[in-house]
């Protein structure tokens, strides 16, 4: 089997595939998207790096300069959205408003949140027990990252049913060639979701509170702020990453456990901090982050030049035997792992504390002691999608 994004037996199990690209070479033509497909994990690590490629290249040319077409003008309001935050954007822009957000993202925030994810998982967890089980995914893994942000952005609890389409159909344009029906879905979220926060970064200017948008507000450094927009897009990228992440290493995670029951039979309270990074790179959400070649480039014996796109696989990255001893196997006791799914170089997750915290948290509250041992109903099925991947549903029974 090769790689073919498009294909379920391949977004089940990817992994054989990788073994394949990084038998091949270190940079790949890959025609069907017209991309170089990057396997190596010290490639990989190096050009996530390396300022000669960036998330954009609109910050020194054109569309046209770059050779590139410019998105429909229909599709502009996800790109103004999806352009102002800080995934996307490059230095100085990026610099500034990294250190914006950070005044407001830091540990203390984090720390403060974190009775309020210990009780919410177990309140989530509580709830599956009671039931005698159900779909993890939507009564533990889903409600916990989306409560968490939407505490930590101040939206009200009457309004956080809104966020998780929203954060879909947006993500939905992450995807390899998305059609005309997902763009649309994604500018119609893009509309009414930074509609929603306009209003309510006006009601924090009136009365600002303990959360993060009234943190963004404040915060500013030598007299430059946030714009409306950087704050919008800001909230945006920090429900979508905040959340599907942290969504699919749970479900994904369990799925991983159930298929390795001497792992998950020796799991402890102990072992979660070093399980959950083991988890993210065993099999990681996201499995490919895309770049463009600002300056021309070299990998291995291959010039890739400027205007070339770059697809890093985080996945074949992750499971590189040239970095990870026995990278197939399992191993919940994994101390040397330092694997790239939170990304590495500017672009590094803000949020990764966060994510390990409720990660901890979740599975924490599942392993606990009085909680009968999960058991997995069914197989479960993949979802559709490559870049961001996770699993339609995983039910279980105790």
């Amino acid at each position: 089997m090769g790689f073919d994004p498009w294909d379920a037996a391949f977004v089940a199990d990817p992994y054989p595939a990788y073994r394949q690209l990084r038998e091949q070479g270190r940079a790949l033509w890959w025609e069907a998207t017209g991309q170089w497909l990057v396997p190596h994990y010290a490639d990989v690590s190096a050009l996530l790096r390396d300022r000669r490629l960036g998330r954009t290249y609109l910050h020194r040319f054109s569309h046209e300069e770059f050779g590139r077409e410019a998105p429909p003008p229909e599709h502009e309001p996800f790109h103004v959205l999806n352009g102002n935050g800080l995934l996307d954007l490059e230095d100085p822009a990026h610099a500034r408003v990294r250190r914006l957000v950070s005044k407001a993202f830091t540990p203390r925030t984090v720390e403060r949140l974190a009775p309020a994810v210990d009780r919410l998982a177990g309140e989530l967890v509580g709830q599956l027990l009671a039931d005698g089980g159900g779909d993890l995914l939507s009564v533990v893994a889903e409600p916990l990252p989306v409560a968490v942000i939407a505490e930590l952005l101040g939206v009200p609890a009457q309004d956080r049913a809104l966020l998780r389409p929203w954060s879909a159909d947006i993500c939905g344009m992450f995807e390899l060639r998305p059609d005309e029906e997902t763009a649309q879905r994604a500018v119609r979220a893009s509309v009414e979701f930074s509609a929603y926060l306009r209003e309510l970064i006006a009601e924090r200017r009136k009365e600002p509170g303990e959360d993060l948008i009234s943190g963004l507000i404040a915060a500013h450094d030598e007299d430059a702020r946030l714009s409306e927009q950087e704050m919008i897009s800001t909230c945006v990228l920090l429900l979508n990453a905040g959340h599907e992440a942290t969504v699919n290493t749970t479900v994904n995670g369990w799925w991983t456990l159930f298929r390795h029951p001497e792992q998950l039979a020796a799991l402890d309270s102990e072992k979660l901090s070093t399980a959950v990074d083991e988890l993210m790179r065993f099999d990681t959400p996201l499995q490919m982050f895309e770049r463009w070649v600002l300056d021309e480039i070299t990998v291995g014996d291959t010039v890739i030049p400027r205007g070339a796109e770059v697809a890093l696989l985080f996945g074949s990255a992750n499971r590189d035997p040239a970095r990870f001893e026995h990278p197939d196997v399992l191993d919940l006791e994994r101390a040397d792992n330092p694997h790239l799914s939170f990304g590495a170089g500017i672009h590094y997750c803000l949020g990764a504390p966060l994510a390990r915290r409720e990660l901890t948290a979740s599975f924490g509250a599942l392993l606990a002691d009085g909680v009968p041992p999960l058991k997995l109903v069914r197989e479960p099925r993949w979802r559709d999608g490559y870049v961001i991947r996770g699993l339609d549903e995983l039910l279980v029974e105790f």
